[in-house]
């Protein structure tokens, strides 16, 4: 059943309508909410959207209680491929739990929570951006680590990084959930404006998986569920530029390395010049990697999983 969740009027008699997808099993009394589309350049969300409700009406018979998918948070983003809404220039995952009486897109994030208000479980799909690779990760905030990991170990994702709480944003849409108890994982994977197909039936897999540890499906389940590993202590490793030019990668995303690799090298295309070797300090998982070849001094180019990162 699609129900309109919100209806505001825009300039020239038109709307701004927010959308949901109610799927309904047998009697059961939980509830799981998947939500994407927050950022218009995100569309790794899409996918999941689309082959979770087939699956789901196909094989209706197995669930039990109410799964309410919401593809597009930011349907504006989306339309016209912005990472925030239009005309408003507003990330909207920087204004929640937004505001009854504020301006029309607070007022859309007050309505947005009130409605995922109450679920069992909420997961929150992003991608990253358009510059760089994420593996399928679920990221917590630690004060929420013991409530969430267990549910995040079951998502058939490859890694799960809890967050210091200094670096947990209090106007995202998981924080304001979480903090009024209606749990929340956050999911980033693959990149901006792209659909990774391998990465969404991952995903998929994985959250057939956690309904049925909730109680909600009956019907099979991949016996190939993965176990993500798992960052709670800082165990994370940022690599950057220290040199602006064009980069030449020499490893896969997603693949481990040993410290003293060659991640790229950074090149001059002007003088046909090696301007630096980015070498990988540790041992470790790369479960970030920037795919975009331009870097200026400063700009992210991966991050390593690793026990052994260097202290700050």
């Amino acid at each position: 059943m699609i129900k309109t969740i919100i209806s505001e009027g825009l300039p020239v008699d038109e709307k701004l309508i927010i959308r949901k997808n109610i799927i309904t099993g047998k009697a059961g009394n939980k509830r799981l909410c998947i939500v994407t589309g927050t950022h218009g350049d995100e569309l790794e969300g899409q996918y999941v959207c689309f082959e979770l409700i087939r699956r789901l009406n196909e094989n209706i018979q197995f669930l039990e209680g109410t799964v309410e998918i919401y593809p597009a948070l930011n349907p504006l983003g989306l339309d016209s491929v912005k990472r925030g809404y239009p005309t408003f220039d507003l990330d909207m995952n920087r204004i929640f739990p937004g505001d009854v009486k504020g301006h029309l897109i607070e007022n859309i994030a007050h309505q947005i929570v009130q409605d995922l208000k109450g679920a069992d479980m909420v997961i929150d799909i992003h991608s990253s951006n358009i510059f760089l690779r994420e593996m399928p990760q679920a990221r917590v905030n630690v004060q929420m680590a013991d409530q969430l990991v267990p549910f995040a170990e079951m998502l058939n994702i490859d890694f799960v990084w809890v967050h210091d709480a200094a670096t947990v944003l209090e106007s995202t849409l998981a924080h304001s959930l979480n903090v009024i108890g209606t749990p929340t994982l956050v999911v980033e994977m693959g990149i901006g404006m792209r659909i990774t197909r391998a990465y969404g039936d991952q995903l998929i897999e994985g959250i057939i998986n956690l309904m049925q540890n909730m109680g909600m499906w009956s019907g099979p389940v991949s016996d190939e569920i993965s176990t993500p590993q798992l960052s709670t202590k800082g165990e994370v490793c940022f690599i950057n530029a220290e040199t602006s030019g064009i980069i030449i990668p020499t490893v896969s995303h997603s693949v481990d390395i040993k410290k003293g690799d060659l991640l790229c090298q950074i090149v001059d295309p002007f003088e046909g010049t090696v301007l630096e070797d980015v070498l990988s300090p540790v041992d470790g998982l790369v479960f970030t990697l920037r795919t975009y070849p331009v870097v200026y001094e400063g700009s992210l180019i991966a991050r390593i999983f690793s026990k052994k990162c260097p202290k700050s």
